[in-house]
């Protein structure tokens, strides 16, 4: 694992208020352990989608219906699994148009009814996001609403960062200890400081409408990342 540790705050100071059973916690080092680590995405999810218009409210859900269906066939052709195939929304409303009136007004006027359906796909070979993109496109497809990029076990990571936090407070709370000419005790407390591990970022670009017949180039980046863990260690006497 590559981590990054970073920063620290110190206390040293006689405690308020300590029971008889704290008495070896009555002056304290506190510090922040923190950890990072930055990994590539395992995973990728798209949310790609169909807008169509037509005077009845059957026909335009209908090729909305049609196109999306395409869409997901151009997927599991990919190796997509069904399980990573779902449906985000599907709507249906009646659409109007503005027209202009003697005098300069304007008023809404019926137009047909507007239906979408959209299809999320979350894809582990990311090498092919790139294609079926293209694919959708050319399925009918006319709206991408953005990629988004992931870790299917991002728990894993956060259970050794936060291994990693903690080895962190605890050398740095020995370094200070060792500057001040004391001796470092037993832990006091350990807690989380600032939340749970948390992505500190993740690349994630909206896929453009490309030209028609070309991949759609898409970059995945990189997840970053964090913990924190405050402890408390006891001066020894």
């Amino acid at each position: 694992m590559r981590a990054v540790l970073v920063g620290a705050a110190l206390i040293l100071a006689q405690a308020c208020g300590v029971r008889a059973d704290d008495a070896a916690c009555a002056r304290q080092i506190s510090v922040v352990g923190r950890a990072a680590e930055t990994r590539a995405p395992d995973f990728a999810e798209v949310t790609v989608g169909i807008e169509a218009r037509a005077p009845n409210a059957a026909a335009a859900l209908d090729a909305a219906s049609k196109a999306v269906a395409g869409v997901s066939a151009q997927a599991r052709a990919l190796g997509v699994p069904v399980a990573d195939i779902g449906t985000a929304a599907v709507s249906l409303q009646a659409a109007t148009r503005s027209v202009a009136r003697p005098g300069g007004g304007l008023t809404e006027e019926p137009d047909g009814y507007r239906a979408s359906n959209l299809v999320s796909i979350r894809l582990a070979d990311m090498d092919r996001l790139g294609d079926l993109l293209r694919q959708a496109l050319d399925a009918g497809a006319n709206r991408i609403d953005g990629v988004s990029f992931g870790l299917r076990d991002p728990d894993r990571l956060d259970a050794a960062l936060q291994v990693a936090a903690a080895r962190d407070a605890r050398g740095r709370a020995a370094a200070l200890a060792d500057a001040l000419g004391v001796k470092l005790g037993p832990l006091c407390t350990l807690g989380p400081a600032g939340g749970a591990p948390y992505p500190l970022a993740n690349r994630a670009l909206a896929a453009p409408m490309a030209a028609k017949g070309r991949r759609v180039p898409i970059e995945a980046g990189t997840i970053q990342m964090s913990s924190e863990v405050a402890a408390t260690f006891a001066v020894a006497p």
